[in-house]
């Protein structure tokens, strides 16, 4: 329950963080180029608020709800709209009393209520025709030339990637960079069940994919999960180079067992680095033997040999050594431990330091990276063959993503990634994000017209609600997983 709290405060704040950041690149953009800017609010504040403070004609304040926050602009359609709201829910009571009246047969009050319905429906006309013919005042945003305004709606999405930036610099600069190089991988790779039914084979070293030869060992994983083709992948084996054709079919499905999970791990052969027990030094162990069999039982690697040593605890294995091209039969003491005081060299990651000048670029260039991953992944989703649109995930996944004890390194660097995702979920060009309203106010800079009033309602309300139904469909397949 605790491990549940801490992710829970986590994502709060790395939301409520990210959305008022998103927010403050509106505000302060529309500030700058004079638009009224009416309340500005970390959290929101249905019913009320935990604080609020007025300031030069902006209220800023502190909601209750933690679930980000928003910028208000001053509109003055806004109280010919609330009037209109206020009439349509009388409309609303009054279609209901003459559907009783007709029931009852009433014709006094049907006559005065139809009467009632028209008023109130030429009524709320009437406020439409006055909200599409208002001219906007001084300070109204829609009053702001064209170019103002697009500044003002691309904001939000440049500050989240300012910020990602930044967070991303600040943590090269704090903890530099560790990472496990393919091409120090000499020895190649262990491989899980799932692999090795793809074709690949114990002590495989990948050296390209696609062509491309692989960086960060971490990028394995990346290029074989997020697929929309069938995959060549190069690997050296036994000195010889080997190509495997990975079909797109094998690897989405691969993916959706999970088969991802420990698919790569470093082949470490055992080679002794170091002595350490004076009786397996007596017995006749050196540095540079390869241990290949132990009691018999071959092992290929150090990893196979643990078991069986454990099996031998507390009495003496039988060990076969390589030693200069021939096999040697030693008598080695195993502890109660399981271990017969060796050491084994894997590969060291490699570790890079970043001054201060240094991390700027480094972290521009990190976020280049994640933003051009996630865009590739938004793309393919829309392909249902890559079936990653069931990976779709709401605020149970993202949640989730988030480590159930707090650790500093691993909230910024998540923060960093969810700031990405939000700039580019916004840039989107649906109606009612950031990314309708640039597409809308672009064609105005084109074509030097505005979008007609009418087309701009049906184009929002389509937006809403292909908006909703990707929340109520990303959501419900938390649940649905919760469950299955």
């Amino acid at each position: 329950m605790t491990g549940i709290l801490i992710q829970a405060l986590q994502f709060f704040a790395s939301l409520s963080m990210l959305v008022l950041i998103h927010e403050f690149g509106h505000y302060i953009t529309a500030r700058m180029v004079g638009a009224r800017v009416d309340k500005f609010y970390l959290f929101f504040n249905p019913w009320f608020s935990l604080y609020k403070r007025k300031i030069g004609g902006t209220e800023y304040g502190i909601g209750w709800l933690p679930l980000g926050g928003y910028v208000s602009l001053y509109d003055s359609r806004e109280v010919l709209m609330d009037e209109e709201s206020a009439t349509e829910t009388k409309l609303e009571e009054a279609k209901k009393q003459l559907k009783s009246a007709r029931r009852k047969d009433n014709s006094e009050d049907i006559a005065r209520l139809e009467a009632e319905v028209k008023s109130l429906e030429e009524k709320i006309a009437s406020l439409k025709e006055q909200q599409r013919t208002l001219e906007p005042v001084k300070d109204e945003l829609r009053a702001k030339k064209a170019w103002q305004r697009l500044i003002v709606m691309i904001a939000g999405v440049v500050m989240n990637v300012i910020f990602a930036i930044g967070i991303y610099s600040a943590m090269l600069y704090t903890w530099g960079e560790n990472y496990y190089h393919n091409d120090d991988m000499v020895n190649g790779y262990l491989f899980n069940e799932e692999a090795e039914a793809l074709g690949f084979v114990d002590g495989d070293r990948i050296l390209t994919i696609d062509g491309e030869a692989i960086g960060n060992v971490v990028e394995i994983n990346e290029r074989l999960l997020i697929v929309d083709h069938d995959l060549e992948v190069e690997v050296l084996r036994d000195m010889e180079p080997v190509t495997l054709t990975l079909a797109m079919n094998d690897l989405v499905a691969m993916r959706e067992r999970g088969g991802y999970v420990n698919f790569i791990g470093e082949f470490v052969p055992f080679v002794v680095s170091a002595v350490e027990y004076d009786s397996t030094k007596e017995a006749g162990i050196v540095e540079g033997d390869r241990i290949v069999a132990v009691n018999g039982e071959a092992t290929a690697d150090f990893l196979s040999a643990l078991p069986l040593l454990e099996s031998a605890k507390g009495d003496t294995a039988m060990l076969t050594v390589e030693r200069n091209g021939e096999n040697v039969e030693i008598a080695v003491k195993v502890d109660q431990n399981g271990k017969i005081g060796v050491r084994v060299a894997s590969v060291a990651p490699r570790q890079l330091e970043y001054g201060f000048w240094e991390s700027i670029p480094a972290g521009l260039k990190y976020t280049g990276k994640k933003i051009a991953s996630y865009w590739e992944q938004l793309v393919m989703m829309v392909n249902p063959d890559t079936k990653l649109y069931k990976e779709v995930g709401g605020f149970i996944s993202i949640g989730g993503i988030f480590p159930e004890v707090w650790n500093w390194y691993n909230f910024w660097n998540i923060t960093a990634l969810l700031s990405v995702m939000l700039a580019i979920m916004n840039l989107l060009p649906i109606p009612v994000l950031d990314g309708g309203h640039v597409l809308f106010t672009l064609w105005e800079i084109i074509t030097r017209r505005k979008p007609s009033e009418k087309f701009m309602t049906i184009a929002q309300n389509i937006g809403f609600y292909l908006l909703l139904a990707l929340l109520i469909y990303a959501n419900g397949s938390d649940i649905l997983r919760l469950f299955s």
